[in-house]
């Protein structure tokens, strides 16, 4: 019941659309009735008294009163779908809205295609379930009202023998109706693997030819994707079983009241008219009531879904405002981790670190890969949140920030050279919407990529592919560095920024880099030493904790890690 409030719920803003449904059902459940109602009156007329003109009139009413229940039947069909498409596209639109306001820990614990595959499958499985609510729940149920009040006025005794079989059905269909839904939750997640397979080979094409492996990813695929007919191969008998149990049991009902109705009939207590009436009408409940059942293992699997979407929308975002955080004006880029510890699932990865940094100061980590670099500068734009201690930005603790304000401070350029599927101008001034041409060709110049981009065949308005596959590594490169240049941010964060380029490229994004980083705070993580020499200050981490401190030519005195990371690589 409460998967049925929060569907109904999200059909409110349309409940014209709904009663205008509505209305029609009935009108369509009237006309059910209306039919068997009349059989008996007809019948009559046609075969006791002879009467001619009934003859006449009734091809046409036939046809009136089909063609009536067919406007009807349109009517509430479309208006129904069209109010369930418009509250599934709201459920979309707020999944999707959810998901951007999750934290990185969300998505590291969940695939890139199992949460697109509920984006797509699982809320489209849920549209089936809100349009057949109405369309099923109340044509259905309306005409078997409308049918129950003909069969008891025709014959009570009858009614009540023709209905002693229904409760005989409500065991299987419960049965049947929850194995539905499990399996429906099971071929969900059948479908969100599928879709991881899709994502990573496709996104990764290139190294699964490089290593020539495509037969092993079509058998991975080839197998997630009998397993998931395994299943919809149960659904699928599931299913079709309701219909026959239905017949079987309604079939003891027919049988029922054809020997207790020809009793009547043959002691006079019952016209012919009266039986064919009665068992027209005891046919036409017996559909709807089937209807019903099938409405209810179509609602089963739309509730598997949409427990799975519900899941998401329910999820907690780990990083959020507070209820007192504030906005913030350009900060000044003073940074302070204070005695900062952090855990990811258990496993300690800072440990009690303590670091100031002033404004417009260069600030270069190093040390062994896995040793807490990125997780520490990770802390800065709230990626994660500290386990212990605090991050100050301005002597203010971020977390009293709002998370826009605070992301307003910082500009990244991360060794995951990330571009969209768009041309190089939006793709640089993606951190800066309303930016102008000007403004986009004065931070290309400044990021050294303004050449390569004037050669290319339309230039500034280039579609560069997905993932800017159409670039070279170092051009990539250059663009996210000319789109963090835009951004103007007093914060600046160089996760190996420059890891991509060439030689060539990369001492003329140095120089860009450089003049970029006066006045401003900047916190580079290098493997390559040589990209940081010129910092004002370097910290060598290892094992989630600071080891070393100081310049470059403080540290190779002081000998230690550094000293060995530097001689390791100009040996």
């Amino acid at each position: 019941m409460e998967l049925f409030r929060r569907l109904l719920q999200y059909s409110k803003p349309y409940w014209w659309r709904i009663v205008i449904s509505l209305v029609a059902t009935l009108g369509v459940s009237g006309l059910n009735g209306a039919i068997a109602f009349l059989i008996k009156p007809v019948l009559e007329k046609m075969f006791v008294q002879k009467d001619l003109k009934i003859f006449l009139f009734l091809p046409l009413g036939v046809i009136g009163i089909y063609l009536v229940k067919g406007v009807c039947r349109f009517t509430a069909d479309y208006f129904i779908a069209t109010a369930g498409q418009l509250a599934i596209q709201d459920i979309r639109e707020g999944f999707y809205r959810k998901n951007m306001t999750l934290s990185m820990r969300f998505f590291n614990n969940n695939p890139t295609g199992a949460l697109m595959a509920r984006v797509l499958s699982d809320v489209s499985v849920m549209q089936e379930g809100v349009a057949n609510i109405v369309t099923g729940l109340l044509r259905d149920g309306f005409s078997v009202i409308g049918l129950l009040g003909v069969i008891f006025y025709r014959n009570w005794q009858l009614a009540l023998v023709s209905l002693v079989v229904i409760p005989l059905t409500v065991f299987p269909a419960r049965k049947i109706g929850k194995r539905i839904k499990r399996l429906s939750s099971e071929s969900l997640g059948m479908i969100g693997d599928i879709s991881r397979i899709l994502q990573e080979t496709f996104s990764g094409i290139k190294v699964v030819k490089a290593f020539g492996l495509e037969g092993r990813e079509v058998e991975k695929f080839v197998n997630c994707n009998k397993e998931f007919y395994r299943i919809t191969r149960k659904t699928i008998k599931y299913g079709a079983l309701s219909s026959p149990i239905m017949e079987v049991i309604s079939s003891l009902g027919i049988a029922s009241v054809i020997w207790f109705g020809g009793s009547m009939v043959m002691k006079g207590k019952m016209t012919s008219a009266d039986i064919i009436s009665f068992m027209a009408a005891m046919v036409m409940l017996y559909n709807p009531i089937k209807g019903l059942i099938g409405t209810y293992n179509a609602i089963q699997r739309s509730f598997g879904a949409a427990e799975r979407v519900f899941e998401i929308l329910d999820e907690e975002p780990d990083i959020k405002d507070g209820p007192d955080s504030m906005a913030m004006g350009r900060a000044q880029g003073i940074l302070d981790f204070d005695r900062v510890s952090f855990c990811y699932n258990e496993e300690m990865v800072l440990k009690d670190v303590s670091l100031s940094v002033r404004k417009g100061e260069v600030v270069a980590f190093v040390g062994p890969s896995g040793g807490g670099k990125t997780t520490l500068v990770s802390l800065i734009p709230r990626f994660y949140d500290v386990t212990s201690g605090s991050v100050l930005i301005d002597g203010i603790d971020i977390r009293k920030l709002k998370l826009k304000s605070l992301m307003e401070q910082i500009a990244m350029v991360d060794q995951e050279t990330f571009l969209f599927n768009d041309t190089i101008a939006n793709n640089i001034r993606y951190g800066k919407p309303d930016a102008t041409l000007e403004e986009v060709y004065a931070a290309a110049q400044a990021a050294f990529a303004h050449d390569f981009i004037t050669e290319m065949p339309a230039g500034y308005e280039t579609c560069i592919g997905d993932r800017g596959v159409r670039l070279s590594g170092g051009q990539r490169q250059r663009i996210c560095i000319a789109r963090a240049i835009l951004k103007d941010a007093p914060v600046l964060i160089l996760d190996e920024a420059t890891s991509a380029l060439d030689t060539e490229s990369e001492q003329m994004v140095q120089k860009a880099l450089k003049n970029l980083m006066a006045n401003r705070t900047t916190l580079v993580i290098a493997h390559r030493l040589s990209t940081i020499f010129h910092a004002d200050k370097i910290i060598v981490i290892d094992r989630g904790e600071i080891v070393q401190s100081g310049a470059h030519a403080e540290l190779l005195e002081q000998g230690g890690l550094y000293k060995k990371l530097y001689e390791m690589q100009f040996a």
